[in-house]
């Protein structure tokens, strides 16, 4: 029997969780550094499995299979694809970097009070969320990923609303009141969503018969299972509903910009670069997957709802005050591009898709923890705030503006070559959305580049005027996930080589093929 590395990958952080939960409360130090430990060697047994996948051989490898639930014909399926190896990578990359981020985050409120918060709680709970994120890539069964899809919320929920961001201009116990707010507000549309989706998933299980994604899929494909058009509908939105919270798509985005302003920088990347992804990838692979007519049938609605999310976004973020939901706003925006990629239903949209999920991932990890690190030292979130910082703290100014051109797509930075292939991919089959959604460029330009000006250049105001530049460990941090912005900027062909067989499966499930270019090449 082969190693089961896949259960591996995922249960690891778990014990991690678990491990640094049990540290004695006086040995916070000793908790960051295990949390840390067992996060790199998260990453270690990724890059195995990125290592042992093969682009070219079968869809699904390093599978696992074991029953669980015999008589509801649920069993413990794992599998990955080159979408799910791509995401787990970077899942298991970001993580020990949210973990120096956030090194202080959880430190006692003020020396020597009684007033305190569970150091060891706070990084256990990032790993617990690692476990059940990586566990939702890796599941081929359908109520197996329903499970973790939704157990991830229960730790999220604490990060944001007991670990929260206290940096807030009336006072603590308005910061405490917002961050209840925002935990509520996310577990309750997450809830919601999720509850939508146990309904289609015992649906689904009603039609098939079981919840194996592969063996729903292939009996689909084989015309064993004929599913009704209006059944594969209904299931469908049951399904994509609860992605689109999670994603987030207008019009149930709003809890994000709540929980992202009110979390700590490292827990909103989490979010965002993380969790968030789950939604995405599950369009691909449980929606296009399972319900391939349903998806083409509902592809011209949301479209537009993606296009409302790339413009609606970015408007926003161009409106707003506080730094942090600026950069919300911006992946409301972001997410929009990656949807549309995925239902424009071609190679270029899809591969472009899911390449703009691990480039944003990236992006938004450097510009939000730098961020961090700004407000962290100036104590506010309020753009206003500041002013003249590249002039005291330039490596912090420098870091953020390369943070904040790639989140504009700038070329030669990795979310250019996502975005391109994106808008690509739906001109060549739906040219006006292709048109519409370049609007959102423009406005990223706006909303990233007037930041930058108000927060970093100017006159130097007299509240920054004393802070510090970036410290030892907060340039371990950005260092090396701006050398990756630039790397795959300049070479995409890494990420690219390894999605693009699972992309070219998935056109294959919606049984669609690019269009021909209306001018011929000329011989």
């Amino acid at each position: 029997m082969s190693f089961p590395l896949l259960t591996a990958t995922a249960a690891l952080p778990a014990v991690g969780a678990i491990a640094t939960a049990a540290v004695p409360a006086a040995k916070r130090t000793a908790a960051k550094w295990l949390a840390l430990l067992f996060s790199l060697a998260t990453l270690v047994l990724a890059i195995t499995v990125l290592v042992r996948f093969d682009p070219d051989g079968d869809r699904y490898q390093l599978t696992e299979s074991h029953a669980w639930i015999a008589d509801f014909g649920v069993r413990y399926e794992l599998g990955v694809d080159g979408i799910a190896v791509a995401l787990i990578a970077l899942t298991a990359l970001l993580i020990p970097f949210i973990v120096l981020a956030g090194w202080h985050d959880a430190d006692p409120l003020e020396t020597g009070s009684r007033r305190w918060r569970p150091t060891q709680g706070f990084f256990a709970l990032i790993l617990a969320v690692e476990a059940m994120v990586i566990l939702s890539f890796e599941a081929t069964d359908v109520f197996l990923f329903y499970i973790f899809f939704e157990a991830m919320l229960i730790p999220l929920y604490f990060l944001i609303g007991g670990f929260g961001d206290r940096a807030h201009e009336h006072g603590e116990q308005a910061a405490a009141t917002q961050r209840s707010y925002a935990a509520v507000k996310f577990l309750l549309y997450n809830l919601a969503g999720g509850l939508i989706m146990l309904a289609a998933v015992i649906g689904l299980y009603v039609v098939a018969g079981n919840f194996s994604l592969t063996e729903i899929a292939e009996a689909r494909a084989s015309g064993e299972l004929d599913m009704a058009t209006s059944t594969e509908r209904w299931l469908f939105l049951g399904f994509f509903f609860a992605f689109a919270v999670k994603a987030p798509l207008w019009p149930l985005h709003t809890w994000l910009p709540n929980a992202m302003q009110e979390s700590t920088a490292p827990v909103a990347v989490l979010i965002t670069a993380v969790v968030d992804k789950v939604g995405t990838f599950a369009m691909l692979r449980f929606c296009l997957q399972l319900f391939p007519e349903a998806s083409k049938w509902a592809t011209p609605v949301v479209l537009v709802l993606a296009v409302i999310s790339i413009i609606y976004g970015a408007l926003l973020a161009v409106g707003q005050r506080d730094i942090k939901r600026l950069i919300a706003y911006a992946s409301i925006s972001h997410f929009g591009f990656i949807i549309m990629g995925i239902f424009a239903m071609t190679s270029q949209g899809q591969s472009g898709a899911t390449l703009y999920m691990v480039n944003h991932g990236i992006s938004t990890a450097v510009l939000m923890l730098i961020a961090g690190f700004l407000i962290s030292r100036r104590g506010s979130r309020l753009i206003a705030d500041y002013g003249g910082v590249q002039k005291v703290a330039p490596v912090l100014a420098g870091t953020f503006l390369i943070g904040g051109l790639a989140t504009l797509s700038l070329p030669g930075l990795a979310p250019f070559v996502s975005e391109f292939l994106v808008l690509v991919g739906t001109f060549t089959r739906y040219p006006v959305i292709g048109i519409v959604a370049t609007l959102g460029i423009v406005l990223a330009a706006l909303y990233t580049l007037v930041l930058y000006q108000r927060t970093m250049t100017g006159p130097v105001k007299p509240e920054v005027s004393a802070m510090p530049d970036l410290r030892v460990r907060e340039i371990a941090v950005v260092a090396p996930l701006v050398v990756l912005l630039v790397f795959l900027g300049v070479y995409p062909k890494p990420v690219t080589d390894v999605v693009n067989p699972a992309v070219k499966q998935t056109m294959l499930d919606v049984d669609q093929k690019d269009p021909k270019p209306e001018v011929e090449a000329a011989k």
